[in-house]
């Protein structure tokens, strides 16, 4: 990556130009920095103590029972914030809701099983399964250019 500064005496504000031939998640990192919209620090609890959760980390969070959980790589923790929160604070180019009651890691996922009818099937890298509902699909594959 090249860095290039220029010093102009008439500029006000400073301005960023990125120039590439494509986006890649090392340069969104750079643009989630720079504009001060790094994703914020989630704690769960587990056995009486609270953790602080790598989001990288985070398969899916989801509601029920009335609590929310994260299920991560080392367990399922429970949340504090409601799934609205969540969604604000997750890191947006990995996360995404598939229905009213959970978010998901892309990063996280094996594939999607498009043959079902009106649904999508959601396989994670540990082999668990969820779905999309049916209101989410076309968020889904807009995320995915499908």
């Amino acid at each position: 990556m090249e860095i290039e500064i220029k010093l102009d005496a008439s500029c006000k504000n400073p301005k960023i130009i990125i120039v590439a031939n494509q986006v890649t998640e090392g340069i969104n990192d750079l643009v989630s920095r720079l504009s001060g919209t790094a994703p914020q620090i989630l704690v769960g609890f587990r056995d009486g103590r609270a953790e602080v959760l790598e989001q990288e980390k985070i398969c899916r969070v989801y509601a029920a029972g009335g609590k929310v959980f994260a299920e991560a790589e080392n367990g399922r923790y429970t949340l504090r914030l409601r799934l609205y929160e969540l969604e604000e604070r997750l890191n947006k180019s990995h996360f995404v809701r598939i229905s009213n009651s959970e978010i998901i890691n892309l990063k996280k996922v094996k594939g999607f099983d498009l043959s079902l009818a009106g649904t999508i099937c959601v396989t994670f890298c540990n082999g668990e399964v969820t779905y999309v509902s049916r209101r989410y699909v076309t968020k889904i594959k807009q995320v995915l250019g499908i």
